[in-house]
């Protein structure tokens, strides 16, 4: 087990940690550390509990407090919850449980689409808890109004994905089941909304067609990061063009499947381990 203990913020770096229900919030990680190199990275990847998408927003609940609490106890000075559904239903319990502590949630990015949308009809891939969730449907509401939301849950492909072989028959085939009504609804931008899909926009851009915008939010996520690191105290001490340590990543599955993605999605160094992270 990787362990550190809590720090003030009198050091040089920062540090931030970051969960997923899984493999998913990696593409976010990675984007994070192209914006800050020095950064110390900690991540988690809840695999044993995944997918979240398809679960109650109780379990969900409780997995992000545990997580919260692990990443805080290992000195993270900022949490980002790089998940959509655990986003939708956990950030305002985490804001209330840690007050004062920064933390980044991960929306569908139904706004920039609203304003990229050529014919006004768009589509949202995500899961089921996601789509369901109040947040989402206040989100829509604010910011889709004008156009017409197409909404696809996407049932098991996160799980697909979590398998680690993007690249296989059944990942392929639940791109192509779930692209399908959007491409016959003729939308003209596809929002990404859960963070294990960017690891396969090339099959969706596949079944969808070059036509076809796809819009991934972890590069506004990564900046709003940045943007709240850069308010921390002694956030000045923090150099920017540094590299950091190797990135903490645990999981609560199979380390060998995250150590699988991790080599294949991860261009900076890591160090992986399991971890037993009670509710």
């Amino acid at each position: 087990m990787i362990t550190s203990s809590a720090r003030p913020l009198s050091s040089a770096t920062v540090r931030i940690g970051v969960f997923d229900s899984g493999l998913g919030g990696l593409s976010v990680l990675r984007v994070i550390r192209s914006l800050l190199p020095a950064a110390e990275l900690m991540y988690v990847a809840d695999s044993g509990h995944a997918p979240y998408g398809e679960r109650g927003d109780a379990h969900v609940i409780a997995r992000s407090r545990a997580i919260a609490s692990f990443l805080r106890g290992r000195g993270a000075d900022l949490l980002v919850i790089a998940c959509n559904t655990a986003t939708a239903a956990a950030v305002s319990a985490l804001r209330q449980d840690h007050p004062g502590w920064p933390i980044v949630g991960v929306e569908p990015g139904i706004k920039p689409a609203a304003g990229l949308t050529r014919n006004g009809r768009i589509g949202v891939m995500a899961t089921t808890g996601t789509l369901r969730s109040e947040r989402f449907r206040l989100l829509a509401q604010a910011h889709a109004a004008h156009v017409d939301l197409r909404l696809q849950p996407c049932p098991g492909l996160a799980a697909a994905i979590e398998g680690g072989e993007v690249d296989s028959p059944e990942v392929k085939a639940r791109v192509a089941e779930h692209c399908t009504p959007l491409r016959e609804q003729q939308v003209d931008t596809v929002v990404l909304g859960c963070t294990h899909y960017p690891f396969v926009a090339h099959h969706i851009q596949a079944e969808l067609g070059p036509m076809v915008r796809l819009i991934d939010t972890s590069d506004a996520v990564a900046r709003r990061t940045r943007h709240l690191c850069e308010s921390l105290p002694a956030r000045a001490a923090l150099p920017l063009a540094a590299a950091a340590d190797a990135a903490k990543l645990w999981t609560t599955g199979e380390q060998g499947r995250l150590e699988s993605f991790a080599r294949r999605w991860l261009d900076f160094a890591w160090q992986a381990d399991a971890a037993v992270i009670p509710d």
